[in-house]
This record gives structure tokens, sequence and C-alpha cells, in this order.
């Protein structure tokens, strides 16, 4: 193949060669079943292929004892499967969308966004308050979560319970949740416990309304070498248009917003009848302050294809070449014309505050 992102491996079989791909993951059970999940797809289109995965662990995977949001740096799960892609000892890299910076470093683009599973947070419950919900926890109930959107979106709503950092793996998370009794509930993304087989947790879904979500959250994404250009076209098939239009929205809005996991963020999108919807919020860190805004604009479907040149192929750090650039452009012009919007209405100053805040805590 004739990719211009390095040497491929190969591998005979049966006296043909066949080309191997390898396929950078972060070493959790999640990450591990999400890259599986991605691997078994490219499979099924491209079985002519073999997959090599390669674990790693990640900045974000080594430092437990501090909040994600105080550590201050954007790349925590994705430097150094970067790092492996930079250095051709990796083909691509698949990642929790939510985890990926809306700029990328030069030279590398998301490739592919797969379908998206439930967006929402989920309540998951100590068993001795099964049946409950954050409404109808004890007075001073402690709450783990690691996001200071949650906190934030939460703590205004439920003021009765205490809100308290919680970090480590899916894993370390229920275990510290059922084994200790530091915690009454937990709150964690509804789609990392199905695809970890533990919908039977889930206590309470939060709905937008009650919640929302990050910006990309239940989606997974699929990094590769922005010039590699078999690999792009190989991930490409894997680009689920009504996932890809919702996330470029939401990447543009958090952009726009120089937002990121030190300032509560939210989102909420929905595509319906051609109009894409675009729900933000920003608040300050105790949730006291607040701005949301809603706008829509019209995505023409089924998509029509245009031809011409593209300048620059990526939009918020992804590549979808397979998808129409005019839809993807409308996505793209909403997040920034919503994130315009609450800026225009004085949302800077509510960041700022809490960026300051957060940073000297």
């Amino acid at each position: 193949m004739s990719g211009n992102g390095g040497a491929a491996a190969t591998v005979e079989k049966n006296g043909s060669k066949m080309r191997v791909v390898r396929v950078g993951t972060r070493k959790s059970q999640l990450a591990r079943i999400q890259t599986d999940t991605v691997v078994a797809m490219l499979k099924t289109l491209h079985p002519g292929m073999q997959f090599e995965i390669i674990a790693m662990s990640t900045t974000g995977d080594k430092i437990l004892d501090t909040a994600l949001s105080k550590i201050g740096e954007k790349s925590l799960f994705t430097k150094e499967l970067e790092y492996a892609l930079e250095k051709n000892e990796v083909d691509l890299v698949v990642h929790s969308l939510k985890d990926v910076p809306t700029i990328l470093p030069p030279g590398f683009t998301i490739g592919a966004i797969c379908k998206r599973e439930n967006p929402c947070d989920a309540v998951v419950f100590h068993p001795k308050f099964i049946g409950k919900t954050l409404e109808t926890l004890p007075e001073k109930s402690a709450v783990g979560t690691s996001s200071l959107r949650r906190v934030a979106q939460l703590q205004r709503k439920f003021p009765h319970l205490e809100f308290k950092s919680i970090r480590g793996n899916l894993n370390t998370r229920l275990r510290k949740l059922d084994e200790q009794q530091e915690f009454s509930a937990i709150i964690l993304a509804v789609a990392g416990l199905q695809r970890m087989g533990w919908q039977n947790r889930v206590g309470q879904i939060l709905h937008p309304e009650e919640c929302m979500y990050a910006v990309g959250q239940g989606a997974l994404a699929v990094e590769v070498r922005a010039k590699d250009q078999d690999i792009l076209e190989l991930v490409s098939v894997l680009h689920d248009p009504e996932t890809l239009l919702r996330c470029i929205a939401e990447r543009a809005f958090l952009r726009h917003l120089e937002g990121g996991c030190s300032v509560p963020v939210a989102v909420h999108t929905v595509m319906s009848d051609g109009q894409l919807y675009l729900t933000g919020g920003v608040w300050s860190l105790d949730g006291s302050d607040s701005m949301q805004e809603t706008m829509q604009t019209t995505i023409q479907v089924p998509f029509q294809h245009e031809d011409g040149p593209e300048d620059d192929p990526q939009l918020v750090g992804i590549t979808a070449r397979n998808i129409p650039r005019g839809a993807q452009l409308a996505a793209e012009n909403l997040g920034i014309s919503l994130a315009s919007l609450l800026l225009n209405k004085g949302a800077k100053n509510i960041l700022d505050v809490a960026r300051q805040l957060n940073d000297a805590h």
C-alpha cells in the first residue's frame, strides 16, 4: 500500500503478504473493550487485513491522586498514544472522543467517529441505597465524580448532597463505591457502563434537562496520522454521519469558548427532520451562576455531495471526506454561533472566574 505514514508491517499468510495494522489503546479494561469494538468493525469491513492491538499507559492513567481539572494538561489521555503514532509504532489509536482536545497537534487528525452510544450520565448507588435517586438520598450523602461539569449542574439541584472527587478507571471507582463507606453514589457515563456490560448497576439516568453531558461523550474516535492516506481511507468507513455532525457542532462550541476540563461546559445535541439543534451551557464552579442557550441549523438530508477543492480537510480536528463538506461546515458554524452568543452575553466572565477558582484550589 502506498500510504505516506511510514513503513507498514506485513505478515505472510497462505503464501501472500497481508498488511498488519497496529492499533494503539490505553490499558484499562474499558479502553480495551472500546478498541476491540472498533477493530471488530474494521475486520468485518476489511477482511483481508490483520490487526495488532498495542496497549499503553497515559499520563491520566498514572496520576490518580489529583482531580483531572487540576492537572492542567489538555491531552491527559491522548499524548502517549499520539507519541506512538508519531514514531510510527502504531497506525491508529482509539479514544473516547470526550478525552480528545478540540485542537490536535500538527500531523494528526480524527479519521473516524463511530456511532454514539447514550451520551448521558448515570448514577450508580452503593448497595445499601439501591432503589434511591439523588433526590431521595439522605442529607450530607457523599456523591463521587471527577467532573466539574457534573458538580456545577447538580450542586444547585441537590443542595443536600456533598460532591467529592473520585479518580481511577471504572473498575476502581466501582470498587471504591462498593467496598468503602465513603460514597453513597457515584456518577459515571452511561456509555462506559454499557460497554462494560454493567447496565444493571445504573440506578438513575440523568437526562439533559437535569445534567447536560460533556462534548463528545458516548462517541469513540479513531485518530491517525493526517498524511497517512491509506489508513485514513481504511477508517473513514466507520464515520457515523449523525454522530459526526453532532460532535463537530459540540467541539466547535467548546473550542470557540476556549473551554476544557478545567471549566464547567456542557452540551446537548439532537438531529431531527433535517435540523441540528445544539444546546450549550457554562456554569460557575458551584453552579450559582450559569448561562445556556439553544440554536439550530438546517442540514440537508439526504446529504448532498458537493465537488470542489478543500484547502484544509480538517474541522475541529476531524477529517471526514465521505461526509458532505456543506453539512460539516453548517455544524461547525452552529457551534461557533452558539459560543459567540454566550460570550456576548457574558459567558467569558463566568468561565474566567471558574478557571481562576479551580487553579487556586
